[in-house]
């Protein structure tokens, strides 16, 4: 399937966690029907009706099939296709810019503690290997700093990724506040996974959505958390995006909305997985 068309039809209707949110531009050049954009009629003849657009058939399977050839067997493989696929800030959006550091180190794991708390552990054997980039929209008068981050992880099989997208709805479940690090947290998590063809998901084998309250001592008051992820066979992609003052999820006459960028930079990573994973015609 044409790359272009894809990520058009996809961005249109993403799941995100139960929650379908729309973005990527809705593909209208602001002209009206007949190629007409003054308005003026002709005479008293009325216009030509004009007829509603077919619905799009709903998809029966994933636009996907795995090439074996094209498995990532070694750390090398894996790693070439985690940084290929992985979202930098031109997938989120024009006013996004990379952070410093702008990617994790190649051993970075963090693990959710007993105590709720997140920590550095060790990369398990199952994962050949994982990064993280980091974005952020600079403070501009009354917005403050956005910061957003893309994950991709690549598993030695189809299993193990399916294991860590029911790991992090178990996250949620067993922790519902949620310490980042120090002066940075999370609460009220509600998390829900759909497989493909389930709650509107037609672009992914798996996904999942995680929405809650971000609360950092730096900023006054509470900030809206949300954690977006999919599967496409054994790569898992996440984006992740924690609220700042002048932001909200959806737009809104005071606020600017950070969907759109959020799910432009998903369906990228989707897409980029499935190309470096395919068959190839």
């Amino acid at each position: 399937m044409n790359r272009d068309r894809r990520l058009r039809r996809a961005c249109c209707a993403v799941l995100v966690g139960g929650l379908v949110a729309t973005g990527c531009g809705s593909g209208d050049d602001g002209k009206r029907p007949h190629g007409r954009n003054d308005g003026a009629s002709t005479g008293t003849s009325a216009a030509p009706a004009t007829a509603a657009p077919t619905p799009a058939p709903t998809p029966t399977a994933l636009d996907f099939v795995p090439d074996p050839k094209r498995a990532p067997r070694t750390e090398a493989d894996a790693r070439r296709i985690a940084l290929a696929v992985v979202a930098g800030p031109d997938a989120w959006g024009p006013d996004y810019v990379k952070r410093t550091p702008y990617l994790s180190d190649p051993e970075y794991w963090p693990v959710l503690g007993a105590n709720c708390s997140w920590e550095t552990g060790s990369r398990p054997s199952t994962v050949l290997y994982s990064v993280t980039a980091y974005s952020e929209i600079p403070a501009d008068g009354a917005l403050g700093v956005l910061r957003v981050a893309s994950t991709v992880t690549v598993h030695r099989t189809e299993a193990d990724a399916d294991w860590e997208m029911a790991g992090t709805l178990e996250e949620a479940l067993r922790c519902p506040e949620q310490r980042l690090r120090d002066g940075e947290r999370i609460a009220g998590l509600i998390s829900l996974g759909n497989p493909f063809g389930i709650g509107g998901n037609y672009t992914a084998t798996d996904a999942l959505g995680e929405r809650g309250v971000y609360l950092n001592d730096a900023v006054k008051g509470e900030q809206f958390y949300g954690w977006y992820q999919s599967r496409i066979g054994q790569v898992t992609v996440a984006t992740v995006v924690k609220g700042a003052p002048g932001y909200s999820e959806e737009q809104t006459s005071t606020t600017v909305g950070t969907v759109p960028g959020q799910v432009q930079a998903l369906v990228t990573m989707i897409n980029r997985a499935k190309d470096e994973l395919e068959v190839q015609s």
